[in-house]
Order: C-alpha cells, then sequence, then structure tokens
C-alpha cells in the first residue's frame, strides 16, 4: 500500500462508517467476538448480526480504496488484472441467471453494491440489494447516484435470516460471498428460497467454513433443485488468492507484498503514534493481516475456497404446474 493509500486506512477519509474516537473501543468490540479474545462459535452465532456490522463498519473504507467497489474475489486468468477477472464473473453470474429487461432480482447480503451496479448495466435488470450494514448502504446509495442507475438499483436495510420481503417477491437472487456470515446457512438459504418466485435461479459464490456438500446439500434441504456446483477456480489460469499472495511481488500489486505489509504497518503506527490517525487503526490492521494469512494458508491448503458456485432453481409445486 501507497503512503497515500495508508493514510486513507488510517484517517477515514470517507469518514462515514466510525467516528475516530469509536474506532479504538470499536476494534476492541469486534476482536472480543473471536476465540483468540474469549469469544467462541455459540457468542458469534448468537450475536452475528452485530458482528458482522462492527466488522464492515472497520473495513468498508479500507476495501473499497484498496480492493475496490465490489468486495469479492474471482477466477483469473493469465494477463487479466484483479478488476476485469471481478467484471467477468459478475457477467458469468448474469448468464447462468438468464437475467433480461424487466426482472427482478435481489442481491443478498450486497455492501456497497459494486456488483448490483455491474449485473444491472450489463442485465438491464431491476436490482435489489440487501444489507444490514447502514453505513454501507448509505455509501451505497452514493454510488448508485453517480451511476445514473437510481431508478433500476435500490437498497434495502434488513437481515438476510428474516427478510423483509412478501413470498414470492423476486424473478431471482445471487449472493456473492455473503452467507459465510449466516449462523445457519440452511435457514439463509430457505429466507431466498421463500422470496423467489417459483422456477427461478439463484447463483451463489460461497467462501464458507463449512463444507462445499454441506453448502449444496443446505440448498437441497431448502427446497432448492440444484443444477450445478461446481469450484470456479478448478479452470482458472491463476489462483484466486494472487493478489493477497505477499510472496507475489510486482509494481500494480507492492501494497500485498511483504515490503508493503511493512511500509503499512510503519506508517500507521506512526500516524496513530503521532495522533493524527485515532487510536485502534494498528490494530485494525493487524486483524486485516490475519484474516488475509488465513485465506491463504486455507487456499494453499486446498482447504477453503472462495470461488465456489452454486446454480439452483426454486421448482414449481404440484399445483402450480
Amino acid at each position: 500500500m501507497s503512503e497515500s493509500g495508508a493514510l486513507h486506512l488510517s484517517t477515514g477519509l470517507h469518514g462515514k462508517t466510525i467516528d475516530k474516537d469509536q474506532l479504538d473501543s470499536t476494534v476492541e468490540q469486534y476482536a472480543k467476538y473471536h476465540d483468540l479474545h474469549g469469544g467462541d462459535e455459540e457468542f458469534r452465532k448468537s450475536n452475528y448480526s452485530d458482528l458482522v456490522k462492527k466488522y464492515y463498519d472497520l473495513v468498508t473504507t479500507f476495501t473499497e480504496y484498496h480492493w475496490g467497489q465490489s468486495f469479492h474475489f474471482a477466477p483469473r486468468w493469465h494477463g487479466e488484472t484483479l478488476r476485469e477477472s471481478i467484471k467477468r464473473f459478475e457477467h458469468f453470474i448474469t448468464l447462468q441467471l438468464g437475467l433480461k429487461k424487466g426482472m427482478k432480482v435481489l442481491d443478498v447480503g450486497c455492501g456497497i453494491g459494486g456488483p448490483l451496479r455491474e449485473i444491472a448495466r450489463f442485465s438491464s435488470t431491476e436490482i435489489t440489494g440487501l444489507n444490514n450494514n447502514a453505513n454501507q448502504i448509505s455509501r451505497g446509495k452514493e454510488l448508485i447516484s453517480l451511476a445514473g442507475l437510481s431508478e433500476q438499483c435500490n437498497f434495502i436495510e434488513g437481515d438476510f435470516m428474516n427478510m423483509p420481503f412478501p413470498d414470492n417477491t423476486f424473478d431471482a437472487a445471487y449472493a456473492i460471498e455473503a452467507t459465510i456470515h449466516a449462523p445457519d446457512v440452511l435457514g439463509a438459504y430457505r429466507e431466498i428460497y421463500r422470496v423467489l418466485k417459483p422456477e427461478i435461479e439463484l447463483g451463489c459464490g460461497l467462501p464458507d467454513v463449512r463444507s462445499t456438500r454441506e453448502c449444496i446439500q443446505a440448498m437441497k434441504d431448502a427446497g432448492f433443485e440444484v443444477i450445478f456446483a461446481k469450484d470456479l477456480a478448478e479452470d482458472s489460469d491463476c489462483p484466486w488468492y494472487h493478489e493477497i499472495d505477499p510472496g507475489h511481488f510486482s509494481l500494480k500489486s507492492i501494497s500485498t507484498s511483504r515490503v508493503g505489509h511493512l511500509l503499512t504497518r510503519a506508517i500507521v503506527g506512526t500516524l496513530e503514534f503521532l495522533r493524527i490517525a485515532p487510536k485502534g487503526c494498528n490494530r485494525l490492521f493487524s486483524i486485516l493481516q490475519t484474516a488475509s494469512h488465513g485465506l491463504l494458508t486455507g487456499s494453499r491448503e486446498q482447504i477453503f475456497t472462495v470461488t465456489f458456485f452454486v446454480l439452483g432453481r426454486k421448482p414449481l409445486k404440484e399445483s402450480e404446474i
């Protein structure tokens, strides 16, 4: 990360997620959800909504600045940039779902709406983004307005475990790296199933601590007919974790290299020491590094993937045939 990037992370130039005075306490509250700081799985599940809100309050500004407005990975080809691969993956989802003008689509766990905007432009569909984080929704609304998509896209604040929509509302739905936050993945799929019209498809990019078999079975148990399931990394020229591998060095990826990590830590630490950046920035950077290391280690050992894709259909009931 460049010096300006580290300054952006430390001072929060978008500045709408957390007040500077609250950053340190928010980092502390988030850390307590995890095992190393006295938390456990049941505690995280019972407080999943607050856990997820705090996480994205902490990392949204950094992620948008460093990664872009689509907060997900994608299969990648040689010679393809990160952002090109992300856009291609979003187009892949559009085509797999057969999206077309006139359809109403749900983005489950939409972040600040990067995929939502790209898929809306590519498919001419109307897309609703569901998110439990008010700060991300506020940022997302700014971005759809700048993109001229306010008539085509919208955001709803809500929990995907208890969606604020009537049955049979949407023609299609997708979730990209979102259901990992569900305390009960079957419950999340059942809610998606409920709000979908029959004979419509659901595409999910699933970065999950559950096995791929468990994810497929949860889809079936929720009522979906599973049409297609595959780890798209199998056909990818480059590993999906290429961009976060500190051992990979190029001028474009210097921010994620070991040198970049050391430089960023030094800048963030110095800014916090000088009280230019709020207390807690250095600890937040450590949390982000730990997460990156976990993703990298798990993927190299082939026990974790973020490119597992499932395509399912909500079948017609016998009375509707």
